[in-house]
């Protein structure tokens, strides 16, 4: 510490000593009670079941003061009643362009042309994007409205991962094995087996191709039943989680097409979770495999969103779910969690929920995509302009700085 002369400190020399030490980072301070005015609604797609607030969550956000206004029906499907939302406090509107006056529209599938017809410039869309199968029109429709979208998929959380992913993948995996549990029985064309394991019968031989969140899912539930798994995927690490978290009780394997045949050939159920990294799963079971399973066994492509991982999978629905080929039982229905849509819409509310109450606590959208690294990085268009490289590449767009246009604005 330096001292003048007489050996005193000074409060200039105080002063000039603080002024070197390094100073903290200021925490952002929350601005609370910003009223939000969220409308949700009706999902019209034919396969999409899902809502995105439960009855609960909504009320937990009018509570804190925000309005949410839901269209007609929209929780019908997942067996939320709207005397439920309108107990729990939401206003039920009866025409769909009445949703499209809140400042905030949140969805589970893409807007349709006609509804972005109906949104307002610097209006928040939370939706999903699905990149694979975006139309360039409606994007550029999006852009010329001038509004906000944030892709749901693409949302991270502190860790980095995609938490909205990572419950769908989650959902689907269990899923999977019980709807081939539905397909083994007698009640739907199947061979009259029960899947699992039995005091003096060879367990059920499941294959899984995918060691990601779906084939760990899928495994946890096919263990958890008794059958004998075997998962294969070209990702050592995945391979090794995967058998780290359950306890190294599983067969696995590379995708080395004469061992990943010869366990098709032996097994009851063939489950595809293979995600490709950019478009297209990569097919990986050929239609000759599939030609040497045994009759009535039973493939689940999950991945056939993506086109599928196997050669013979054609997209089906909930309505016409399965088909036979090569005395093979496929199905191949894309979004199995709006199958279980009640599940999943509590699995999405639980997330979407915390989401808006960030956006109601720092400020707003223009606020929180300042100081929140995950929800920026949800952010595809922002007052219009087109902030995300890869989306803008694909269509050939022009694309700008998200974190220039912060500052701009």
């Amino acid at each position: 510490m330096p001292e003048n002369k007489k050996g005193l400190i000074t409060f200039n020399d105080l002063a000039n000593v603080a002024a070197m030490q390094p100073m903290e980072q200021l925490a952002p301070l929350k601005k609370n009670n910003l009223k939000l005015s969220i409308g949700i609604p009706r999902e019209i797609t034919s396969q999409e079941n899902r809502v995105p607030l439960s009855p609960s969550a909504v009320e937990f956000l009018v509570n804190n003061g925000h309005e949410v206004t839901i269209e007609s029906r929209a929780g019908e499907s997942s067996n939320f009643s709207d005397n439920r939302f309108s107990e729990a406090g939401a206003i039920i509107a009866h025409q769909h362009e009445e949703i499209f006056k809140s400042d905030i529209i949140l969805k589970i599938e893409p807007p349709t042309l006609a509804e972005v017809d109906l949104m307002k410039p610097e209006q928040l869309l939370i939706s999903a994007l699905q990149l694979d199968q975006l139309n360039p029109v409606l994007l550029n429709k999006l852009m010329l409205k001038r509004v906000n979208a944030i892709a749901y998929e693409f949302l991270q959380d502190d860790s980095g991962s995609y938490p909205i992913i990572r419950a769908m993948s989650e959902l689907a995996g269990h899923a999977s094995i019980l709807l081939a549990s539905e397909y083994l029985n007698n009640a739907n064309i199947g061979k009259g087996e029960l899947l699992g394991g039995f005091t003096g019968i060879p367990p059920t031989q499941i294959v899984v191709i995918g060691a990601g969140a779906v084939g760990e899912y899928a495994c946890k539930a096919a263990l958890g039943l008794g059958a004998n798994v075997k998962v294969f995927d070209n990702e050592l690490y995945r391979l090794r989680r995967l058998q780290e978290n359950l306890g190294g009780k599983i067969f696995t394997s590379t995708l080395q097409p004469n061992i990943l045949a010869e366990a098709l050939r032996s097994c009851d159920v063939a489950i595809g979770a293979l995600r490709g990294e950019m478009g297209r799963s990569p097919i990986v079971v050929s239609e000759k495999m599939v030609m040497q399973m045994k009759p009535n066994s039973i493939i689940i492509d999950v991945s056939i969103d993506q086109g599928g991982v196997f050669e013979t999978s054609e997209i089906t629905n909930h309505k016409n779910p399965i088909f036979r080929k090569h005395e093979v039982i496929h199905y191949c229905v894309p979004n199995i969690t709006a199958r279980v849509s009640r599940t999943a819409s509590y699995a999405l509310s639980n997330i979407f929920t915390p989401i808006l109450n960030d956006l109601s606590n720092y400020g707003g959208f223009y606020d929180l995509v300042k100081i929140a690294k995950g929800f920026r990085h949800g952010v595809y268009l922002y007052k219009g302009a087109l902030v995300n490289e890869s989306l803008a590449k694909k269509f050939g767009f022009k694309s700008k700085d998200l974190n220039l246009m912060m500052n701009l604005f």
